[in-house]
């Protein structure tokens, strides 16, 4: 459904949720906003596009929406915000992207701001946590009966896409550590790296998660939303598994980066070592052939046949004293 075909700006799907008959009924394209209520014992999920222009008005006369409860549904900044205000809870959640057919490890950001009464949550590129729980009321509305709630499963479908990621970086971990541990010396670092800039981008955004849900728990009690506390314990713990899971597997990691650099730096003497072998080998018999090279008079062996073949035995014997020079420092 393009977002321009509907009558309330930017509507990707809406519900009123009866918490009492636990029935959802969804809004069709043509329901005007002016026919969105609120009775008492339902409430209202919106979840809007902010492609489309005309949603920055729509908010600014939905009824309940304080000023900065607004501006947080129609931010355009990257970074995870939880704030509680006045019975309102508002702010930015991570999350994944979700392409038509597929979702991605690209991060996305859903802007939400609930009351007592109403969940709204804006977006500008589709994220995988909505679906599942649109899926979720479509199929058991009674499992919601305050828009904390609805909260509560966007945070919990974003830490199963944690953990979804989680099985997918372990395997790939697998698959780099089964050739950096092989006997054949292969460069990994170029496989790795995604894998490592994927976990730390995550563990970031969770830790920021994290400390933001537990200063928004740790307001007064008349500024939380009915059933905030609960919601918030739940949600901390679930997140805080996810974390641990995601810092086991950015060490992992790390101690690849690690394995890896070792091999190649000893590789890389390994090289340097023959290298000096050579040198020193090749050094005696450089100093011959200068010697034999000379553009001065009166040198021996300059006349005659023999010549050569003594400054070729020079050059053996300078080859065999390096040779024992280098056993007796122990460096053979």
């Amino acid at each position: 459904m393009h977002p321009l075909s509907t009558k309330i700006p930017g509507l990707v799907w809406g519900y009123v949720i009866n918490a009492s008959s636990g029935r959802a009924t969804r809004f069709s394209p043509e329901t005007d906003p002016t026919d969105i209520r609120i009775d008492e014992g339902s409430f209202v999920w919106l979840h809007l596009n902010l492609a489309d222009a005309r949603c920055t008005a729509f908010l600014e006369n939905f009824p309940g929406l304080t000023e900065q409860a607004r501006a947080a549904l129609t931010t355009h900044e990257a970074h995870a915000a939880l704030t509680v205000d006045e019975q309102a809870f508002y702010g930015t959640l991570v999350d994944f992207q979700r392409e038509f057919d597929a979702t991605t490890r690209d991060i996305g950001w859903l802007h939400f701001a609930l009351s007592n009464g109403f969940i709204i949550t804006t977006r500008l590129q589709p994220i995988r946590s909505i679906d599942p729980v649109r899926a979720t009321i479509e199929k058991n509305a009674a499992k919601f009966r305050q828009p904390i709630q609805i909260f509560e499963a966007l945070v919990v479908e974003f830490q199963r896409g944690i953990m979804s990621v989680v099985l997918e970086l372990t395997d790939e971990l697998n698959a780099i550590e089964d050739f950096v541990y092989d006997s054949e010396l292969r460069d990994e670092r170029r496989r790795l790296a995604p894998v490592r800039r994927v976990v730390v981008r995550l563990h970031r955004h969770l830790r920021t998660v994290l400390a933001l849900m537990r200063r928004a728990a740790a307001a007064d009690d008349d500024e939380l939303p009915s059933g905030f506390e609960d919601v918030a314990e739940r949600l901390v713990n679930r997140l805080e598994a996810a974390d641990n899971d995601v810092y086991a597997l950015q060490e992992r990691a790390r101690l690849l980066h690690e394995e890896i650099d070792s091999k190649l730096s000893s590789e890389t003497n390994r090289h340097l070592y023959v290298l000096s072998l050579m040198t020193a080998f090749l050094l005696p018999p450089s100093l011959v052939t200068g010697f034999f090279g000379m553009n001065t008079s009166s040198l021996p062996f300059a006349e005659g046949i023999g010549g050569t073949l003594w400054a070729v035995g020079f050059i053996a014997v300078s080859i065999i004293a390096a040779w024992l020079i280098l056993r007796r420092a122990d460096i053979l």
